[in-house]
């Protein structure tokens, strides 16, 4: 998995701190766990010991993740002219062609998505479909859910 993931500075720091934060505080406490349940003695049947150990491996398992996104990482810089074309860390007001109401979605990196306040990844299909395309555009997107028609109404750099 060589794909590079573009993301902004600040999203950068926030998986890093995460990152850090699990490492620093997270681990160190799932360690004393472990060992407070190892001191316990038979660890055959010790449910304490098995479940900590438990949790350290998925929070190892994310702590990988984050790093793998963290190496792959591109930080790219939002666009500072405004423009009529879709592109990274643009805010995209659009319209649903079936049900005719209006959505406003900022297009961002890995680590700062938020579909429920309009945050969607750069990667996802719906930012693919949108990104280049410009003001008055109508886009047919296919998305998990099916086919989603859009009209561009504005990008705009808040």
């Amino acid at each position: 998995m060589s794909d590079r993931i573009p993301m902004t500075r600040a999203g950068y720091d926030k998986l890093k701190a995460e990152v850090d934060h699990f490492e620093t505080v997270d681990m160190p406490a799932l360690a004393q766990r472990v060992a407070a349940a190892r001191s316990e003695g038979d660890l055959s049947e010790n449910a304490e010991y098995h479940g900590a150990r438990e949790s350290q491996g998925m929070l190892q398992a994310k702590i990988n993740m984050l790093r793998d996104k963290l190496a792959r990482a591109v930080i790219v810089e939002r666009a500072k002219e405004a423009t009529n074309e879709v592109v990274f860390g643009a805010t995209v007001v659009v319209k649903d062609l079936k049900f005719g109401d209006e959505e406003s979605y900022v297009l961002v990196g890995a680590g700062e998505e938020d579909f429920d306040a309009g945050r969607i990844n750069v990667a996802s299909p719906l930012a693919q479909g949108l990104l280049g395309k410009k003001v008055g555009e109508k886009v047919a997107i296919d998305v998990p859910a099916g086919t989603m028609k859009l009209e561009i109404l504005e990008v705009r750099f808040d």
